[in-house]
């Protein structure tokens, strides 16, 4: 089992609400989505593990027991070419769940007319493997969902 905590502070909204298919229909994978406050801010990591790969829009944490979560910050933001995101750790790093990975600002991703949305997804699970699925209000580092 893996407790997979919140990456970022704002309103968990599940999958359903990304304005991205590949997301909303579970094709990565099952988990859920937050959208996050407003404001300059830090994406944590949601498991303890390595960092497999670290976009400054999208990061993989793997886990010792192998098990991945990716981490979307936004919608279409692999647009921005980084702009606006400060990575503050190194892709090979092993990290600690709840540990900064990078930094940002949700509200100028939606000034830029793209969707701030950030999905976390259980790569390569069962969507009956999810379970315990966060709704409402949660604060980086807050339980998100389990991992059966």
């Amino acid at each position: 089992m893996t407790t997979v905590l919140a990456p970022v502070e704002g309103a968990a909204v599940g999958l359903a609400a990304v304005p991205d298919p590949v997301f909303s229909a579970g094709m990565v994978g099952p988990g859920t989505a937050i959208d996050p406050l407003r404001g300059p801010g830090e994406a944590v990591a949601p498991i303890a593990g390595k960092i497999m790969k670290l976009h400054p829009h999208a990061y993989v944490i793997v886990g010792d027991d192998g098990r991945g979560v990716l981490v979307h910050l936004g919608i279409d933001t692999v647009q921005l070419k980084g702009e606006g995101f400060r990575l503050l750790a190194t892709e090979g790093d092993r990290v600690r769940a709840g540990q900064a990975v990078v930094a940002w600002d949700p509200s100028a991703v939606e000034a830029g007319g793209r969707s701030p949305v950030c999905p976390v997804v259980a790569l390569d699970a069962l969507s009956e493997a999810v379970t315990g699925v966060a709704w409402g209000r949660v604060h980086a580092g807050d339980e998100l969902f389990i991992w059966e």
